[in-house]
């Protein structure tokens, strides 16, 4: 790929559960292969267990796999949550207060590097709280970041789809493109809903993800599944 101007995306989802954490890795690998240099942040991340080396995160460690640039895991993952529940309550229950003016200088640091790409992803769905007075999608807004959005293609993902996306305009952050995944192999009339996104969400589908089965013991393959679905060429021009 020829050279192109550095950027970065904030990667929301329409619930937790809906694969952020898949896509997103799957941006950086398709970018990787594509000659870009990649840096994957999970500035939050609630749901971390003690290993040998600190708290870790799976979500926050999958998008270190995937990143280039000599980022260590403290600034990948910053805030580092125990209990797997919203990160202000886990964050109150470790006594502690979480910060949108500390996560923006965390991630303006690692965008000071300059990646290729670079995503940022978040936590649950768009409208989280980190504290009483802040959502972490307000770290978008704080950054004058783009949003990519990840929809889980089940029943109810209209609503939840379009909903997403009305919130995200009306809280001045630009919807880039969104990411149909579908999580319910099950689900009726899948096409159509997708197709009712599409013709209703004012944002570009940069891919449809075909059901993954489980991915707990495969992440790789199904990283590499996703992200041959992607066009990294269109997501770095939009």
């Amino acid at each position: 790929m020829s050279a192109v101007k550095p950027r970065t995306f904030f990667v929301t989802g329409t619930d937790t559960g809906v694969g952020k954490s898949l896509v997103a890795a799957a941006i950086l690998h398709a970018a990787r292969q594509q000659g870009l240099t990649t840096a994957g942040l999970k500035p939050v991340a609630a749901g971390c267990e003690e290993s040998s080396a600190g708290l870790r995160n799976d979500d926050a460690m999958l998008l270190q796999q995937y990143t280039s640039l000599p980022l260590l895991y403290e600034q990948i993952n910053p805030v580092s949550l125990r209990l797997a529940v919203a990160p202000h309550i886990a964050a109150e229950q470790e006594n502690r207060r979480l910060d949108i003016a500390r996560l923006e200088g965390l991630c303006r640091a690692a965008m000071m590097l300059r990646a290729g790409i670079t995503v940022i992803e978040g936590a649950g769905g768009w409208r989280v709280p980190i504290n009483s007075r802040h959502f972490l999608s307000d770290l978008a807004l704080a950054l004058n970041i783009p949003a990519l959005l990840v929809v889980g293609i089940r029943l109810g993902c209209i609503n939840h789809a379009l909903l997403t996306a009305q919130a995200i305009h009306s809280d001045g952050v630009r919807l880039a493109g969104w990411v149909a995944n579908v999580i319910d192999p099950d689900m009726l009339f899948a096409d159509e809903n997708i197709a009712a996104i599409e013709s209703r969400i004012g944002a570009p589908c940069l891919a449809r993800i075909p059901h993954q089965g489980d991915a707990a013991n495969r992440q790789q393959q199904v990283v590499e599944n996703i992200a041959a679905h992607l066009d990294i060429k269109e997501l770095m021009h939009i």
